[in-house]
C-alpha cells in the first residue's frame, strides 16, 4: 500500500523557524518566510515483471514512485528504482526517515540534496541511501520545471536536439540463436551501436557469441561488451587477448566495481577502452577512479547516484578530465539529461525494458525514439505519469 507522511511533530515545528527550534531550522537551511516549502512526501511501490527476463536473478523491476507536496499547492513527481535488491528498504527509508526530515524545508532540489545526504550518511554514503534520495531529487526537479512551465531538460538548458540510442540486452543466458536474433532486431531498428553481455565460464564461448554478433552488425556498427564484474584481473587480460580483435568500442565493468587498484592496472595495459560507473554511488568514488587513471568512460546511473543533482556534478567533474559520460539504463530519464550535456552521449536502451514497454506509465513516454535517435516529447517536468496501482514485493 502507498503511504503519505507529512512529517513528525518536530518537523512541523521546524517549518515555522521560530522560538527554540529556530537554530535547528537554520542548521537545516530553513529560512523564515521561505516559499514554497515541502509539506509532505508520499511513496508507493510498483513491481513489474520484465517482458524479457534478465535471468533467474532478475525477472522483474521495482519502481518506487514518489510525490512531493508543497505549501503553495504544488506537486512534484519522481521515482526511485532497483532491478533486484531492496525495494521495500528504499520505500521504508523514504517513508520513515526521509519524509519527516524534508518536511518544512524549502523545495529546492540542490539544497535539499545536500542536507539529506548529510542526514542519511550514517546509514551509508551511497547505495540504498542514494537510491532513496533520487526519489526526492527527481520529484523536486520535476516540481521546479512544472512551476517554470517547461520540461526539466528545458529548465536545465537543452544543448542537443537529439541523442543516439544504442541497443542493449541482458542476454548472457540467451542461447547463441536467441542472441543472434536479438542483434538482427537491433539492426532492423536502425541501431548503429549495440552492447551484449560476456562472462561465460569458457572464454571460447564468449568469443563465439561476440563473433556471431559482429557478423550481424558488420564492420561499421559499434559493438560493446559488458562482463558485469564476473572476472578477476588475470581472466580479464586473457579475455582481452581473445576478444580484442573484434573492434570493441569498450569493455564494461569486467572487475568488481570496488577494486580501484585492479582497474588502474587494467586500463594501463588494455587495448580496449574501459567503462564503469553503474555501481559507483558518489562523486567521491568517481573522482577516485578518474584521478587514478582507471577509467576511460564513466556510466553513472542517475538513480543510484542520488538523482539529477549529483549526476550533473559528476558530469562536470568528468568533463574537466576529458572523460566521456554515458548514463546507465533508464532511457526515458537518462535521455532527458543527455540532451542537456555539452558533449554528445549514447543512451542505453535495454530491449523491451523501458517504463513505457513495461506498462507502468498511464501516459505516453516523455521521450520519443525513432531510427536510433531520442528526442523530447514535450511534456512538462520530467513527464512521468506512473500507474496509480501499488503492489507489494513479488505481487505485480
Amino acid at each position: 500500500m502507498g503511504s503519505a507522511i507529512a512529517g513528525s511533530p518536530g518537523g512541523a515545528r521546524l517549518a515555522g523557524a521560530s522560538g527554540p527550534e529556530a537554530p535547528i531550522a537554520r542548521e537545516r537551511g530553513v529560512a523564515a518566510g521561505a516559499r514554497p516549502r515541502i509539506t509532505g512526501l508520499s511513496s508507493r511501490l510498483l513491481t513489474v515483471p520484465l517482458l524479457r527476463s534478465w535471468g533467474a536473478e532478475a525477472p522483474e523491476n521495482h519502481v518506487i514512485v514518489t510525490d512531493i507536496h508543497t505549501d503553495d499547492g504544488g506537486t512534484g513527481h519522481g521515482f526511485s528504482w532497483t532491478p533486484t535488491i531492496g525495494p521495500q528498504a528504499v520505500k521504508a527509508l523514504l517513508d520513515f526517515d526521509v519524509a519527516p526530515f524534508i518536511t518544512g524545508l524549502e523545495a529546492s532540489a540542490e539544497t535539499v540534496w545536500d542536507l539529506l545526504w548529510k542526514r542519511l550518511h550514517e546509514a551509508g554514503g551511497g547505495g540504498l541511501t542514494t537510491i532513496a534520495m533520487a526519489g526526492v531529487d527527481l520529484a523536486l526537479w520535476d516540481l521546479q520545471a512544472r512551476r517554470a512551465g517547461t520540461s526539466v531538460t528545458g529548465l536545465l538548458g537543452q544543448r542537443q536536439d537529439s541523442v543516439e540510442v544504442y541497443g542493449s540486452g541482458v542476454n548472457l543466458h540467451y542461447s547463441l540463436e536467441e542472441l543472434v536474433a536479438q542483434a538482427e532486431r537491433w539492426v532492423a531498428a536502425g541501431h548503429q551501436a549495440v552492447k551484449i553481455k560476456v562472462g561465460k565460464p569458457d572464454i571460447r564461448e564468449d568469443a563465439e557469441r561476440v563473433a556471431a554478433v559482429r557478423k550481424v552488425l558488420g564492420p561499421d556498427r559499434k559493438l560493446m561488451v559488458d562482463a558485469n564484474q564476473r572476472w578477476d584481473l588475470p581472466t580479464t587480460f586473457r579475455a582481452l587477448d581473445v576478444l580484442g580483435g573484434f573492434g570493441l568500442e569498450w569493455l564494461e565493468e569486467p572487475l568488481r566495481a570496488d577494486d580501484l587498484w585492479a582497474y588502474r592496472r587494467l586500463r594501463r595495459h588494455s587495448p580496449v577502452p574501459i567503462a564503469l560507473g553503474e555501481n559507483l554511488h558518489t562523486i567521491y568514488r568517481f573522482r577516485d577512479f578518474i584521478e587514478a587513471g582507471a577509467v576511460d568512460i564513466i556510466q553513472p546511473n542517475i538513480v543510484r547516484v542520488g538523482g539529477i543533482t549529483p549526476f550533473r556534478r559528476i558530469t562536470e567533474l568528468a568533463r574537466t578530465h576529458s572523460i566521456r559520460v554515458l548514463p546507465h539504463l533508464l532511457p526515458e530519464l537518462s535521455g532527458q539529461l543527455a540532451l542537456t550535456m555539452a558533449d554528445p552521449a549514447l543512451v542505453e536502451d535495454v530491449e523491451d525494458a523501458s517504463f513505457e514497454k513495461l506498462g507502468v506509465l498511464d501516459s505516453p513516454s516523455p521521450v520519443r525514439v525513432s531510427k536510433s535517435r531520442l528526442t523530447l516529447a514535450g511534456r512538462p517536468g520530467l513527464g512521468f505519469d506512473f500507474c496509480a496501482r501499488s503492489s507489494e514485493y513479488g505481487r505485480p
